[in-house]
């Protein structure tokens, strides 16, 4: 069986590489950027789009591209393609148009605009990768609905906790033990994280404050586990998780019991445990002859078993998410139906009517994970949905945030999708809610 490094290199030998085009040139934008630059075997960057177009061209200078094209229309992006030069644009829509591109990396982190660019991807037959969790908590569902009725794949990446955990997933599926937790390692969590308290952490990462912040008050977690429980069927055990501190990632099964995991698999994260970073997944095999041995391989006693990847690099691994799309149409974590989890609005302090919410990683709101039959018959805001909502009524301090105490901008896609997404599952999430795990 022709495995994924052969494949690449054989598309290489032919001279038929993935055409990559690369949406997005922040943080890790530029670092994907740099990665799929060395090169790659069977792997060429064609294109980066971002708002400024010096922030692409940076992108491209990092690496030693110094001749780059600016096209204005989608033909133009074809030439400079088929010339062998660096493409450089602003809007995102040229190069979802090309014929070109084979596959789209979108690495905003907003919900809005990158709403509109996978829509135009898939419209033009692009296989997407999303290094973007905050559109896949919010209405990745919706999307991949949309990449089957065009015969494209929509995925989320490896490298990510998402793509770390998936992995580990079908791993732990293939060798015979039953998955019945999947989570993060976690080394910091408080809610009341803002740009003010993140800012010096940003400035020497280098990174942008929102996103900093994103990560230290808990959303991202959220987001991150929620795509986990949406292409697995895990589900939260309680608005939130449980996020128990360990010394390490292995003492999680000092939390829960096989037959509690067994009743209800869930997404989960641990705080502060060692290795520090990555994502796990606990299997289960009651089998005795395999539980001596596990024991001699160190693994534990068993029934319940830890397996944990102690890293993420996501700059480096997209590459391998996006050989396995173009190749094989084999997604590394996309949706399996129905949302299962969704990623609500909480105020961060108490706010007042007419206070504008500034959404993901600001000063106003956070976002916790819950399960998607309860999030949306209490009508609760998606954390998503959050930025430029205006509040209609007082909401005290870690509260979650419904649609009826907010107004919506006028005229955004991502709330027309997210409309979609509730119509088109609504007889699957309304099943859910009679499920017994679902009353727990």
């Amino acid at each position: 069986m022709m495995i994924l490094d052969k494949a690449l290199q054989l598309r290489e030998d032919q001279d038929r590489p993935v055409r990559v085009a690369l949406i997005g040139a922040g943080f890790m934008g530029r670092a994907i950027a740099q990665q799929l630059l060395t090169p790659l075997p069977g792997l060429r960057l064609v294109g980066i789009a971002a708002r400024r177009a010096e922030s692409a061209q940076r992108a491209y200078l990092e690496a030693g591209v110094t001749d780059y094209a600016r096209p204005e229309n989608a033909s133009q992006v074809d030439r400079a393609i088929v010339a062998g030069r660096a493409v450089v644009v602003e809007d995102p829509a040229l190069l979802c148009q090309a014929d070109g591109v084979d596959v789209v990396i979108e690495v905003t982190g907003h919900v809005e605009q990158s709403a509109h660019t996978v829509m135009q991807a898939i419209r033009y037959g692009k296989h997407v990768v999303l290094m973007n969790a905050e559109l896949d908590a919010t209405i990745g569902p919706m999307l991949k609905v949309y990449a089957d009725r065009a015969g494209v794949v929509i995925t989320n990446t490896e490298g990510d906790e998402p793509g770390v955990a998936l992995n580990l997933y079908r791993f732990v599926k293939t060798i015979g033990y039953q998955p019945v937790m999947a989570g993060n390692i976690k080394g910091f969590y408080d809610v009341r994280r803002n740009p003010d308290t993140q800012l010096g952490f940003a400035e020497k990462t280098k990174q942008n404050v929102n996103m900093v912040t994103s990560f230290a008050d808990g959303t991202k977690l959220s987001m991150e586990t929620c795509i986990v429980a949406n292409a697995t069927g895990l589900r939260a055990g309680r608005r939130g998780m449980f996020g128990h501190r360990c010394a390490h990632v292995k003492d999680v099964l000092q939390h829960f019991s096989a037959e509690q995991l067994l009743h209800e698999p869930l997404v989960d994260f641990v705080l502060g445990a060692e290795p520090g970073s990555g994502a796990f997944v606990v299997g289960y095999n009651d089998n005795p002859y395999k539980a001596h041995q596990m024991s001699y391989f160190k693994m534990g006693d068993g029934p319940l078993y830890v397996f944990y990847t102690p890293f993420h690099l996501p700059h480096l691994e997209v590459a391998v998410t996006v050989g396995r799309v173009a190749l094989f149409q084999d997604a590394a974590v996309t949706p399996i139906g129905a949302p299962v989890c969704d990623v609500v609005t909480v105020a961060k302090r108490p706010l007042k009517a007419g206070e504008l919410l500034d959404g993901i990683g600001g000063f106003t709101c956070y976002g916790m994970i819950d399960n998607a039959e309860t999030s949306i018959g209490q009508n609760t805001l998606p954390m998503g949905l959050a930025d430029g909502c205006r509040l209609l009524r007082d909401v005290p301090a870690d509260q979650p945030i419904t649609y009826a105490d907010v107004q919506l901008p006028a005229g955004r896609l991502c709330d027309q999708l997210r409309s979609e997404q509730n119509a088109h599952f609504a007889d699957a999430l309304s099943r859910s809610s009679l499920s017994p795990a679902a009353a727990l």
